[in-house]
């Protein structure tokens, strides 16, 4: 990006030595920028207010706040450092205006208790939106299949509900709810019934598909995606602007729904985090203290993703430790309070309205009642080893799938993608009833712990004599042959585990929102019901061997495949996204047993521990390096032995091949004319302030953007400001020529204290430094004299090249 001259807007030009990336469809700028300096913090130093010769005083931007001085633009990291003492001083300035009237102190306790008042709008405003999505999706789901005759706006379950025709065995069919053939051809078998229905469903999947991606792509390009990887890269301090707007919110919102009704193979929760955050930030705006401090407002979205995933689970706590353990940058004590508060908030709202009419918040909540024995823990570990097999060889295939979108003639044409994918999974959906239900309804399925009301044909054991009379006041079963719907029931869940598999690396990452939660879980699931009935029917038919002698006698309930399906959904998701304790306390949430804990810790580490064998990043830190977000991941070592001189710009000893020269400026000397030609002949986002060029002794670090902002400003309120005009970083001025210009002074945007490291500090101390203070850039200098500067970019890029990788795989185009 050339910067050609200095117009009035010319600040707002994002100049930048970075390359440029695309997000969602719109080319974006990911600028080298450092943060501006807020005064407040940095400018401690008064005008001299001298006058010379009788001309006017030297201009001091400290008199009054300059627009735009201390905001950040587009695509840059904040300065956490600064926002950080930013927020103290005006905490200290609060608390000391308190001692000194009622009103003072009213406003004191305003701001205290602002912070758990904003918790409370984004835990009722995110539940309400789960709320919403829940009900209209479950309605559209339905509605591929047919309609309900009392009221279009009542899906199958809620039709059939007052009905006194339906029955145990066949309830959900009643006279209220009308498939499409019935409506159309008047009958509900046959061949013709069969093709009606299913044209039918895969036209209302096309159709809400096309929506989907048609909305997105027109009015918010945000909305597409989980949003995970995004929002863990904003809590790290980097800027997107739009991807947290209202925007953003109603479209996502509306084509959630949409994607999710269409049957395609992804979920809703890695989305409701991303509402949620949405929620948050606008309500932000509400208050002033996390409005004008972005660190604030990012330990605000911390505790929103927390919320995310209370509501797409109902489980607060493990929302909590999710935000935690997965996305958050800095969760500072105070944040896992309000977090905390903000799910529970979020957790009532739902549960207020119910959206599935079971009182839960879920709609696979289960409980099991029959205790596990300790020789289980061989199936459970076995099907960690599978989940962790089976999340890195997804997450590989699916990168270079998004690697092929992004850099083919395929990402050109998002619409056609999703219509394709829409195509052949409806139509390979519908034969199978495993996968022509939803996701959700398809894990609360596999959950399921077999009892006498039971009709489905994962159910459906032969009967023996007496089993009735033996269980009736339990409704408990004990283990049994397997019937001939059971062994039908497992042919479809085969296929249904190989098209979950393959479908879900083609659908993940399109243009149109997409979950990995649900479809993860239910390969697990299926995984775990396959293995459960096989473990139950071994169990049965020889019970005298070795291994279930003692625990497992003939005619006892000993083995419950729900369980193996919900560890095998653990074990999987785990395997996917690396989660260990949040994923197992969301779990025992949804199942609501203690003494299921130590199974699902067995498969979740047995996961994460072959998942990390065959590749050390999630799927979220993955998809973050795939679109070159800046984001230092804190669970990845630095273990070279390389320098800061290696690294920082210029290289020492000469550079490297097109390594621009260092710029920097004088504290004094300089006119205005040469600032001017020297920001403008370079693209640099900051520069270092020096007492001379032959000295190169380090005063300070001033932001280009501040520099482009303050000129500006003094070129159109100060008055004899021009381009002979000497612009003075010292405090006190020198004096100035006789008859000359007013000197400009711009001491007040001088980052007095910036980081240095010295020349010959580990880089491993270096990365350390960025990830734990949250730095922009740091100077290198020898014996106080300055000799380059690092940048996060040149870490991630120096991580990369360490790493084997391409380092212009960063921020790249």
């Amino acid at each position: 990006m050339d910067n050609s001259g200095f117009s009035n807007d010319n600040y707002n030009s994002g100049a930048s030595d970075d390359d440029m990336v695309d997000i969602s469809g719109a080319t974006l700028d990911f600028s080298d920028d450092v943060p501006p300096i807020e005064r407040d913090h940095f400018g401690a130093v008064t005008s001299s207010g001298g006058v010379t010769n009788g001309h006017a005083k030297l201009m001091d931007l400290l008199d009054e706040a300059v627009p735009g001085v201390g905001t950040y633009e587009d695509f840059n990291t904040i300065d956490w450092v600064r926002e950080k003492s930013k927020d103290r001083d005006r905490h200290r300035e609060i608390v000391n205006r308190s001692k000194q009237s009622t009103w003072a102190l009213l406003h004191s306790v305003n701001d205290a208790f602002s912070g758990w008042l904003l918790m409370l709008c984004i835990g009722l405003l995110s539940g309400a939106l789960a709320g919403l999505i829940d009900i209209s999706s479950h309605w559209m789901t339905d509605l591929k299949e047919g309609v309900c005759l009392d009221g279009f706006w009542f899906n199958h379950e809620h039709c059939c509900w007052k009905s006194n025709e339906t029955t145990f065995h066949e309830r959900d069919k009643c006279p209220q709810w009308m498939s499409w053939a019935q409506l159309m051809v008047g009958t509900s078998e046959g061949a013709s019934a069969y093709i009606v229905n299913y044209l039918m469903y895969v036209s209302w999947a096309l159709l809400f598909s096309f929506l989907a991606v048609s909305l997105v792509r027109a009015f918010a390009p945000y909305a597409c995606g989980s949003g995970i990887p995004e929002i863990k890269t904003i809590l790290s301090g980097f800027i997107i602007r739009g991807y947290l707007g209202k925007w953003t919110l109603m479209v996502k919102t509306i084509t959630l729904v949409l994607a999710v009704s269409s049957g395609l193979s992804l979920g809703k929760e890695g989305p409701l985090v991303h509402v949620a955050c949405c929620c948050a930030n606008i309500l932000c705006h509400l208050f002033t203290k996390y409005r004008r401090n972005e660190a604030k407002k990012r330990e605000v979205l911390s505790a929103a993703a927390a919320v995310g995933v209370s509501v797409a689970f109902g489980a607060p706590i493990g929302g909590v430790l999710f935000s935690l353990e997965e996305v958050s940058y800095y969760f500072p004590l105070k944040t896992l309070w309000r977090s905390f508060f903000a799910a529970l908030v979020a957790a009532f709202t739902l549960r207020s309205i119910n959206p599935f009419g079971n009182s839960r918040l879920v709609l696979f909540y289960v409980e099991f009642h029959a205790p596990w024995h300790l020789l289980e823990l061989g199936p459970f570990v076995l099907l960690g080893v599978f989940g962790g097999i089976w999340g890195a060889l997804f997450i590989r295939a699916n990168i270079a799938w998004c690697r092929r979108r992004k850099t083919t003639r395929l990402g050109r044409y998002p619409v056609v993608e999703v219509v394709a994918v829409t195509l052949v999974t409806a139509v390979l959906a519908f034969p199978n009833e495993y996968t022509r239900m939803s996701g959700a309804e398809l894990i609360s399925e596999l959950f399921n712990d077999c009892g006498l009301l039971d009709s489905s044909k994962l159910c459906d054991y032969a009967n023996l004599d007496g089993v009735s009379n033996i269980t009736k006041s339990s409704n408990e079963l004990p283990d049994r042959p397997a019937g001939e719907g059971l062994y039908s029931a497992l042919w479809q869940l085969s296929l249904a585990l190989v098209f979950k598999i393959v479908l879900t690396v083609f659908t993940f990452g399109m243009k149109v929102p997409s979950g990995l939660f649900i479809p993860s879980m239910a390969v697990g699931a299926i995984a775990g019901r396959l293995l459960g009935v096989a473990m139950e029917q071994l169990a049965y038919y020889h019970h005298d061997w070795q291994l279930f002698k003692g625990w497992c006698s003939q005619g006892a309930d000993c083995i419950t495949p729900g369980l193996y399906a919900m560890v095998g959904a653990t074990a999987c998701l785990g395997g996917v996204t690396r989660m260990t304790v949040s994923l197992v306390v969301i779990m025992f949430e949804l199942t609501g047993g203690l003494e299921y804990i130590v199974p699902l810790m067995a498969a979740t580490m047995t996961s994460k521990w072959v998942a990390d064998a065959l590749g050390r990043e999630g799927i979220y830190e993955a998809h973050i390096r795939l679109n070159g977000y800046p984001f230092l991941e804190a669970k990845e070592e630095f273990e070279h032995k390389t320098l800061a001189m290696d690294v920082m710009r210029p290289r020492a000893g000469g550079g490297r091949r097109g390594d621009p020269p260092l710029v920097t400026l004088t504290q004094e000397g300089m006119r205005l004319e040469e600032v001017e030609g020297l920001v403008g002949g370079t693209q640099f986002s900051g520069f270092p302030v020096v007492v001379s060029h032959e000295s190169q002794r380090l005063v300070g670090f001033v932001l280009r953007r501040d520099l482009l902002i303050s000129i500006d400003n003094a070129r159109k309120h100060q008055e004899g400001v021009v381009s002979a005009s000497e612009v003075v970083f010292s405090d006190p001025a020198p004096p100035q020529e006789v008859n000359g210009p007013p000197a400009l002074k711009l001491r007040s945007i001088l980052d007095l204290s910036p980081f240095t490291v010295t020349d010959h500090t580990p880089m491993e101390i270096v990365v350390d430094i960025f990830r734990k203070l949250g730095l922009r850039q740091c100077l290198v200098t020898h014996n106080g004299r300055l000799l380059g500067i690092i940048t996060k970019k040149d870490i991630l890029k120096h991580m990369a090249q360490m790493a084997n990788r391409d380092p212009d795989s960063i921020l790249f185009n």
